[in-house]
């Protein structure tokens, strides 16, 4: 497939995930990193969003639950450009009954050249990195080429 470029804005949307067993990581990661996460748009799965929201009180678009749908709606959101990067705290010893859409998600976000960081060390380097507070060129699929190569 033939690649193309997005911009990522300065105000990143951030997507925010966590698995049953790590969402007190993630609450303490959130906690840490609040002045820095305060100046980009946050969303969430929904428990995970809604703690956030009330426990270290930054402003979270809460989609659904994981289980419920929301690890697809953020899949679509990523498919549209509307997510830059997803810091997903999941669990890696523990199966969960929605497996397949964590897997799609992770695999969605691959695709779509979205960092992600799956644990603690990987949140840390993102939220770090100077390309966090820049804007940002990233190489993606180019989608309307393939599809004017498959219909054209």
């Amino acid at each position: 497939m033939q690649i193309t470029t997005r911009t990522m804005q300065r105000r990143k949307n951030i997507a925010l995930v966590a698995h049953d067993n790590y969402k007190k990581h993630l609450l303490r990661w959130a906690t840490e990193h609040k002045d820095k996460l305060c100046e980009h748009n946050l969303f969430a799965t929904g428990t995970t969003g809604y703690m956030i929201s009330k426990e270290v009180e930054l402003e979270v678009k809460c989609l659904i639950s994981g289980p419920m749908g929301g690890d697809q709606q953020l899949g679509a959101m990523i498919s549209e450009g509307q997510i830059d990067l997803m810091i997903f705290f999941w669990d890696p010893l523990n199966a969960v009954p929605h497996d397949p859409d964590v897997k799609a998600l992770l695999r969605i976000a691959g695709v779509w050249n979205v960092p992600v960081a799956t644990n603690r060390a990987s949140a840390n380097f993102l939220i770090t990195s100077p390309l966090l507070d820049s804007e940002v060129e990233i190489e993606i699929p180019d989608y309307a080429a393939y599809l004017a190569e498959r219909v054209g």
